[in-house]
């Protein structure tokens, strides 16, 4: 009986490989198919409008691509919303939330919280709105190792205006720009504000600081000393300066603007 059992075993461990295999197809390869629900972030609006002292809901919610209901997960729910600076190089932290645990950051603090208008919403209400708070901002939902993002524009309906300080034109830094913004009750606009005030008409031929630290002006109606009269009209753009040594004017934003507003245009 020993040697039989002997034999088998050696019928065994000498048996051939079938034709056309190498040593590599000896390996099994195992596919794993993932069957839970997939979750999906989205915004219903990509681009709120509001103004300064107004409130906003940002709209998030969130699914599960194989389902029908937002709590089939096993997991608890984390959502975060961040705002975004202009290059999506950077997020600052406006609100975290999950389960009971809820955190506010920085001005935020007291003036945001979340909609809830069911399981799965995500929308992010700011209550008493600044001029800060224009700008791109991200919702992000975390169940497990799961996540997915939204993107939401909040713009704010107001008046870009051209500043230049007593001492002429050019004087300004980029830090000594924002200064004077912030003492005409504004912000340094952003290059989209004063691409939409050029779409509105503005026309200026004075270079000045943006938001992101570019050097740019509108003109609607080209002239030569304005990049030469036989250009189109347009957003000319400097591109960026120092911004401790270069010198320029500055493009300013405010909303919610009680009066008129009335732009000299200089002497050429």
């Amino acid at each position: 009986m020993k040697s039989l059992l002997f034999l088998v075993l050696i019928s065994v461990c000498w048996a051939e490989p079938h034709p056309g295999n190498s040593s590599l197809e000896h390996e099994r390869i195992v596919h794993i198919q993932e069957n839970g629900p997939r979750l999906l972030v989205v915004a219903e609006q990509a681009k709120i409008f509001s103004h300064r002292g107004g409130n906003v809901t940002l709209p998030c919610k969130f699914y599960h691509e194989h389902t029908s209901t937002a709590g089939s997960g096993t997991h608890k729910i984390r959502v975060k919303w961040t705002k975004l600076t202009y290059d999506y190089l950077k997020e600052v932290d406006v609100f975290v939330a999950m389960g009971h645990h809820k955190k506010s950051y920085g001005s935020y603090q007291g003036r945001v919280s979340l909609r809830e208008s069911s399981e799965n919403d995500a929308s992010l209400i700011i209550t008493n709105i600044m001029l800060e708070d224009y700008g791109r901002y991200k919702c992000e939902v975390i169940e497990g190792l799961e996540d997915d993002t939204a993107v939401v524009t909040l713009n704010l309906e107001g008046v870009v205006f051209p500043y230049s300080p007593r001492l002429g034109r050019y004087n300004l830094n980029f830090h000594e720009a924002q200064r004077a913004c912030v003492e005409q009750d504004s912000v340094i606009a952003s290059f989209d504000q004063l691409y939409d005030a050029w779409r509105s008409g503005l026309d200026w031929c004075n270079a000045g600081w943006l938001s992101d630290g570019s050097v740019q002006y509108p003109i609607t109606k080209p002239r030569e000393p304005c990049g030469g009269k036989n250009t189109v009209p347009g957003v000319r753009n400097y591109g960026f300066w120092d911004k401790d040594k270069s010198r320029y004017d500055v493009f300013c934003f405010t909303s919610n603007f009680n009066g008129e507003s009335i732009f000299f245009i200089p002497p050429s």
